[in-house]
């Protein structure tokens, strides 16, 4: 089988140009995780368990996206809705059609909590995307939550 200058045999892209010879965009330069939410939380002001708690009594509301075998195990924040990670976008896009009650607009102050403050920052990165200018995310997640001694209930 011959190969032409662009194509490897399996039919792989090289050199920046597709199998018919057209030119390939340029893709984002691959990123670590590590990096990536280096440069995801520099966008924004995260905040600690005692913050949100604040927050929430100040009307924000507090987004729980842990997963239920997680939330069955540890509990829930008393008053923060409940969206698994998945459905979060939909949830809470104010123009959406499948909007929770509570996603009333882009100024609400939404914070966003994980297990332990990683998953939670990407989603707050794509709920920025939205519009959704005034989330963020709880440093250390439900674990430091609840290591503060905040009150949590059971699932």
């Amino acid at each position: 089988m011959s190969e032409d200058r662009n194509t490897h045999r399996d039919g792989a892209e090289r050199d920046g140009a597709k199998p018919d010879g057209a030119a390939v965009p340029d893709a984002p330069t691959p990123v670590g995780i590590d990096d990536l939410l280096e440069r995801v939380r520099a966008g924004y002001d995260r905040v600690g368990p005692a913050e949100a708690a604040a927050a929430a009594e100040a009307g924000a509301l507090l987004v729980d996206i842990r997963y239920a075998a997680l939330r069955d195990r540890d509990g829930l924040i008393p008053g923060a809705l409940v969206v698994e990670r998945n459905e979060l976008e939909w949830r809470l896009d104010p123009r959406g059609s499948h909007r929770a009650a509570e996603a009333v607009g882009h100024d609400l102050r939404i914070v966003v909590i994980c297990n332990e403050g990683y998953a939670s920052s990407l989603a707050v990165a794509s709920l920025r995307q939205l519009g959704l200018h005034r989330a963020t995310d709880l440093i250390g997640g439900f674990q430091a939550w609840r290591g503060a001694g905040l009150p949590v209930t059971s699932a």
